[in-house]
């Protein structure tokens, strides 16, 4: 399945990062599994762990919309790597979103595609508090 969609609404999503600080723009945009795609950006306090990542922001606005099924996120800045989802992005996704595409596109216009389980292969779930 190709998202060419959903990569264009992460690097759209981008123009609204609030990175004063690191001035790392990250867009992130996610897609649901009825086709509704809702995008975030990194926005940055300088209380840095206040600080909230583009995926997280798009998955919170998903969820607290009603939404519970997803398909895909893309995930795009403006450097020449790959910006991979923190620790803190992976576990958020696994729980919420479960096994989605994760795709990933850089500053060059490059993409990456992994699975939720590539990049968090031992996860910490509401299993482990049984």
């Amino acid at each position: 399945m190709e998202f060419k969609e959903l990569v264009k609404a992460a690097r759209k999503a981008k123009r609204y990062s609030h990175s004063p600080f690191s001035n790392y723009r990250v867009g992130a945009a996610l897609l649901t599994s009825t086709g509704k795609i809702y995008t975030g950006c990194n926005i940055e306090n300088s209380s840095y762990s206040l600080t909230i990542c583009a995926e997280r922001t798009a998955l919170f606005k998903a969820v607290s919309e009603g939404e519970k099924k997803f398909v895909a996120i893309a995930i795009s800045n403006d450097d020449k790597e790959f910006a991979s989802p923190c620790g803190a992005c992976r576990q958020v996704i696994n729980e919420l979103a479960g096994e989605i595409d994760i795709i990933l596109t850089n500053g060059k216009g490059k993409i990456k595609k992994f699975k939720t389980s590539e990049l968090l292969p031992y996860p910490f779930t509401s299993k482990n508090l049984e």
